[in-house]
């Protein structure tokens, strides 16, 4: 009989798709700008919702705000903004999705200012990945000094829905952080893709 891959618990018996995120995506290091930026407003949807919520619209995010492509969100306008309020393919927040545009613009500024986004962000672990080993699941944290500070610095640059636990929900999601428990299949990919 073939051996039971172990995960974290969090990641078990809630969907596939749930499944597929944390053995392909999460704690895996983003470079990227626009996954970033995506990861970065998925975050800030989350709040007050779990994230198989999120997941499950995913695609609706993707469509609504033109793939995440920060320059054309930052372009939207308040009718468009009010369009948005009535597609059921995402949450429909007016603060959120207020807030996505608001972010594009900060986004794009930090970009400017760092030459790229994931070159400020990565600069809070100083360019590289924390590796944590957290033996189960309730010993993780909800933030961090890291995620402290980055909330702080966000918050100053205009950013909105980024405050520490978002901050380090994103951290965690985007490999800043590695967070797997050390008994999961993933923790020494992810650790290894850190280098």
């Amino acid at each position: 009989m073939p051996k039971a891959v172990k995960r974290c618990k969090w990641a078990e018996g809630v969907s596939l798709d749930y499944i597929k995120y944390h053995d392909e995506e999460w704690g895996v290091p983003v470079h990227a700008d626009r996954l970033q930026f995506e990861f970065l407003i998925l975050e800030g949807a989350q709040a007050g919702l779990s994230w198989s919520t999120i997941l499950n619209k995913r695609a609706g995010y993707r469509k609504a705000f033109a793939d995440f492509d920060p320059e054309k969100v930052a372009r939207f306008t308040k009718k468009r903004v009010e369009k948005l309020l009535s597609d059921p393919s995402i949450v429909r927040n007016r603060l959120k999705v207020a807030s996505t545009v608001t972010n594009a613009k900060a986004f794009l500024a930090v970009q400017k200012e760092f030459g790229s986004f994931s070159d400020y962000i990565w600069g809070f672990v100083d360019g590289a990945a924390i590796q944590n080993r957290f033996k189960k699941d309730s010993d993780i944290p909800a933030t961090s000094p890291e995620s402290d500070a980055l909330s702080k610095d966000l918050k100053k640059r205009g950013f909105k829905f980024v405050g520490s636990t978002i901050v380090y929900a994103h951290m965690q999601a985007t490999g800043l952080v590695n967070d797997h428990v050390i008994s999961c299949f993933r923790y020494k990919p992810c650790k290894l893709l850190a280098k």
